[in-house]
């Protein structure tokens, strides 16, 4: 497989804190890999490393490298990295009242010059990206009057207009019901792009996931298929619970239980 991504031996410091320790990894083409980790483990600072928004941040020092098709990603202006990225945050704010179609339409702007019309080539490529998430039902519709799995999706085809080789997404099933956590993650998995995200349910990474990244306190604790970074000794001391793992008997992918043992359970009696 082709590598489009590529870090090595990232760092990262917001002044004298350090929220990234030597990161190196790299993402091939149309893996879907998700970063797993307890909260405060830099899961969304390495998307942010990732996509250079860390530089706007007051304070920041980076080291190592990161290329994207083997050319460093500080060597790309915005627009130009948003036309390789698509990126879609944990919840997103519509300041104005903006329509389904006005939302989806913004990814066309990394594309565009300014105050260049849109063609029909842009209108097909919007209702096509609203047909593949199963909204274009709802094109006129306000996006705040879409429930969380639909505005998710809204913003998964807005990333698909960019037409971009990398979807960034930051916990994507966060806030949303067990349906909506399937049905973002299948479609997620249908798109037959690259894909890297921040998930915080393990057994939705451990089913969704080609490959796996567990972080924790800022380091790269381990890199690979979910059934290599699943194990209950990894698990039990990142997480600091114990940890038990099956299969599941439908995908017969690893599944994780965490629980108190029973010195806890006595003191809690």
């Amino acid at each position: 497989m082709a590598t489009l991504l590529k870090l090595k031996n990232l760092c990262w410091k917001v002044f004298d804190k350090t929220i990234l320790h030597d990161i190196s990894f790299a993402a091939n083409k149309g893996e879907i890999i998700g970063i797993i980790g307890p909260n405060g483990a830099g899961k969304t600072s390495l998307l942010r490393c990732i996509t250079n928004q860390q530089s706007l941040i007051h304070g920041s020092v980076a080291s190592g490298s990161i290329a994207l098709n083997n050319k460093n990603i500080t060597h790309y202006s915005a627009k130009e990295l948003a036309q390789h990225f698509g990126i879609v945050a944990q919840k997103t704010e519509s300041i104005f009242s903006l329509s389904v179609l006005e939302i989806v339409k913004m990814g066309l702007l990394p594309h565009k010059r300014m105050f260049s019309i849109d063609s029909e080539h842009d209108e097909k490529n919007i209702r096509n990206a609203l047909e593949k998430v199963g909204l274009l039902h709802e094109i006129k519709s306000i996006f705040n009057c879409l429930s969380g799995g639909e505005q998710q999706r809204v913003l998964i085809a807005r990333a698909l207009v960019q037409n971009t080789e990398i979807l960034i997404l930051d916990e994507p099933t966060n806030h949303l019901d067990v349906y909506y956590q399937h049905q973002i993650l299948r479609l997620i998995k249908q798109l037959n792009i690259t894909v890297i995200m921040t998930v915080h349910d393990l057994n939705l990474a451990s089913q969704y996931c080609h490959r796996l990244l567990l972080l924790n306190q800022g380091k790269l604790i381990s890199d690979g298929s979910a059934d290599e970074v699943l194990t209950s000794e990894l698990l039990s001391v990142t997480f600091g619970l114990p940890c038990y793992l099956d299969k599941n008997p439908i995908t017969n992918s690893p599944r994780v239980l965490f629980y108190l043992d029973k010195v806890y359970l006595n003191e809690d009696s």
